[in-house]
């Protein structure tokens, strides 16, 4: 290859690039070979110039490659990515979202240390809670997700992180995250935000004051189903903990769905406008419903954070919640009804998905806990894809037939 190809420019300059230029090209460093797509690196190890070479890399001396369980060069635009649309520092890549939460808590806190969790955070995220860390000696309490007087009552001295998703799965609730990470900080605490559903094209917590943002990022941002992945995103200080993590204990992104996942970004807000379009009108037709007691959607004005949301929010996101008449039968018989919509408890994909909380992603929660919670037999939780909104209403008035 000539000295003259290798001089030239490869990469784009994106020092003053806005989101969607971002979504499309950060992170990417071309290679000599000059691909114009990002290139897939499928390799577990890399090959050293000299012992030496090795030595300083793996001592972390010098910066590059090392093992593909820490170090990848699809992961690390992946990662760089995702940084740049959310506003951090550093992203770190994991193998799901719930292996984003594990690294991130393994990292940040010890035995004895205090967390508060959201009541109203995901089912499996309550289990690894509970199950899990309290096992190892970490203390965790849970509150209110929008009452902050909560979560200054619940402070102990030793309390290190406050855990929330705004907006919650399945009900949409949300949290002030300005006015939160202000009584977190006040408590020497930090605030960790799961923004699965909004993705930084709709929210950016890091902007709001929160210290940490956490993804699944086999949601929205694959977009259609295909990989599961995480991402821990902060300051670089605690990414470095992270990453720690990940290089001892492994919970990995693999190089492939990286790949995947950059182009998924690639159409992130596209995707995400149009989801949201769809669900506002569903949201505001099911509440019209005689059979349908309850919509649960912060871009209804019946929401009561409804004004919280437009505040914090560019997009009120893609997942409706509502609840039937006729309990857990009612719900079954609606959901078995339709044809159109896929029963599965995965969400943010091109398809649209309908599920019954109360028996998947909440079923392993006690009774009183989902009580607390507010997942009630009756609830229906749609995730809107991309399909024309006509047919999706059709399919729905399948399940409304039902009851």
């Amino acid at each position: 290859m000539s000295n003259e190809w290798q001089a030239g420019r490869l990469d784009s300059d994106l020092s003053e690039a806005g989101f969607d230029t971002l979504a499309v090209r950060a992170g990417q460093r071309r290679s000599p070979e000059g691909e114009h797509g990002e290139a897939l690196f499928m390799t577990s190890s890399y090959v050293f110039r000299s012992a030496a070479d090795a030595a300083v890399r793996f001592s972390g001396e010098v910066a590059g490659n090392v093992y593909s369980r820490y170090t990848n060069p699809t992961v690390r635009t992946f990662e760089e990515r995702m940084a740049a649309l959310e506003g951090a520092e550093q992203a770190v890549a994991t193998a799901s979202g719930m292996a984003a939460i594990l690294a991130c808590v393994m990292s940040l806190c010890s035995a004895g240390d205090h967390i508060l969790v959201s009541r109203s955070v995901f089912g499996a995220t309550v289990t690894l809670f509970e199950k899990y860390f309290k096992r190892f000696g970490i203390q965790v309490d849970y509150v209110t997700l929008a009452d902050l007087g909560q979560w200054q009552a619940a402070c102990k001295a030793n309390t290190k992180l406050f855990f929330v998703e705004s907006p919650s799965n399945p009900l949409a609730e949300l949290v002030d995250i300005a006015a939160l990470a202000e009584v977190a900080h006040a408590n020497g605490a930090q605030l960790v935000v799961d923004n699965c559903f909004c993705t930084p094209v709709l929210q950016q917590p890091l902007k709001l004051g929160a210290d940490i943002v956490i993804h699944s990022a086999t949601k929205f941002i694959d977009g259609q189903g295909r990989c599961l992945g995480g991402v821990v995103a902060g300051r670089a200080e605690q990414m470095k903990e992270v990453v720690g993590f990940l290089r001892t204990a492994g919970p990995t992104l693999s190089p492939f769905n990286a790949w995947v996942f950059l182009k998924g970004l690639e159409t992130l807000r596209l995707r995400m406008q149009a989801h949201c379009a769809t669900a506002q009108q569903l949201a505001e037709w099911l509440e019209q419903q005689p059979q349908v007691e309850k919509v649960y959607y912060a871009g209804l004005p019946s929401h009561p954070q409804h004004e919280l949301a437009k505040r914090q929010q560019k997009g009120f996101g893609a997942v409706v919640s509502f609840e039937v008449k006729g309990g857990k039968d009612g719900a079954w018989r609606f959901i078995d009804a339709t044809r159109l919509f896929s029963i599965t408890a995965n969400l943010g994909d091109a398809k649209s998905t309908i599920t019954h909380p109360g028996t998947t992603t909440h079923g392993r929660l006690s009774p009183e806990d989902r009580a607390k919670a507010g997942i009630r037999d009756s609830l229906i939780r749609i995730a809107v894809g991309l399909e024309e909104l006509e047919d999706l209403k059709a399919d729905l008035a399948l399940g409304l037939a039902a009851l």
